[in-house]
């Protein structure tokens, strides 16, 4: 049995004023441990710069689990804004979860019937695996819970989890077919996603529906459901289920495009894209992509922290 969870267990966090600062010397601003220059540590991506001094994201480390906590629901309500930016609103369709660092049973989600550009920390709701919401004011999207909940509870390793009811994506998917390696960014996906055709398009509002799912996921980061839409999960950020989810949706443009013409593409050979996948397909990589994104937030739109 799950322990009680009341607002005591999340004290808010102290919050440094990001405005007007050079890229990224505000992003890390939760702990005051990392520096926006690069520095000597292990090499994760040939992206990385070997010269010393240069202004480059650092990844975050964290001295408490409130700390860590703020940075993943302020990442959080940054990728639901980007979301709006890149027009994946519909209606109240959509959910972006984070898992709660502290409490890996419970996890951040977006409100339900709010606009992704109105998303802010103060409106999010933290939910349990069975749907209840355990702090906040907002009722959560039934829908959301039962496929978000079902792939937290079966893959433990999930921080995050992305879905929207986007035009390519969902087109997309009435395709039942996985994205071919048409294209470098295509190659990022290179079998490391795959097509789910269980209960297409079929309304999830049951668990049985959400854990069916789940099941197909395995160890792949990205999802084609049938006659649905997208979804893309991380290991390691939102920021890289966010970023994932947006190059997905543009992969589906392009292919969706090419094969608008009647011809047949030219696609990357598997050794040449399995090369790509693993250096610029990585969780690393995806969360590298969105620092930018972050940065270009909180300076245009400060009010995501209210």
């Amino acid at each position: 049995m799950m322990p009680a969870i009341t607002n005591n267990d999340f004290p808010k966090a102290t919050r440094k004023v990001d405005n007007m600062l050079p890229f990224n010397e505000g992003i890390k601003s939760m702990t005051g441990t990392t520096s926006p220059f690069s520095q000597t540590s292990e090499q994760i991506s040939l992206y990385q710069p070997k010269q010393q001094g240069l202004r480059f994201p650092q990844t975050p480390t964290f001295a408490t689990h409130q700390d860590e906590r703020q940075y993943r629901k302020e990442h959080l309500v940054a990728a639901c804004r980007e979301f709006a930016r890149q027009g994946f609103d519909y209606g109240f369709a959509g959910h972006l979860t984070v898992r709660d660092p502290e409490h890996p049973h419970l996890y951040w989600t977006n409100p339900m019937a709010v606009h992704f550009a109105r998303v802010r920390i103060s409106n999010l709701i933290l939910v349990d695996h069975n749907g209840r919401v355990v702090k906040g004011e907002y009722a959560v999207n039934q829908a959301g819970f039962v496929l978000h909940a079902a792939l937290h509870e079966k893959h433990p390793d999930i921080v995050a989890v992305c879905h929207a009811h986007t035009l390519f994506g969902t087109a997309f998917s009435t395709l039942g077919t996985k994205i071919e390696p048409i294209t470098q960014d295509a190659a990022a996906f290179y079998e490391d996603h795959v097509v789910i055709l269980e209960d297409a398009g079929k309304v999830a509002l049951e668990a049985d529906a959400g854990h069916k799912v789940a099941s197909e996921l395995k160890g792949s980061r990205a999802i084609i459901h049938q006659n649905h839409g997208l979804f893309t999960v991380s290991r390691h950020s939102i920021d890289a289920a966010a970023f994932w989810f947006t190059a997905l949706e543009r992969c589906c443009q392009q292919q969706l495009l090419v094969h608008s013409t009647g011809m047949t593409p030219k696609l990357v050979v598997p050794a040449d894209s399995r090369y790509s996948r693993e250096h610029v397909g990585s969780e690393y990589i995806g969360w590298l992509h969105f620092q930018p994104i972050y940065e270009y937030l909180t300076q245009s739109q400060p009010d995501m922290f209210d």
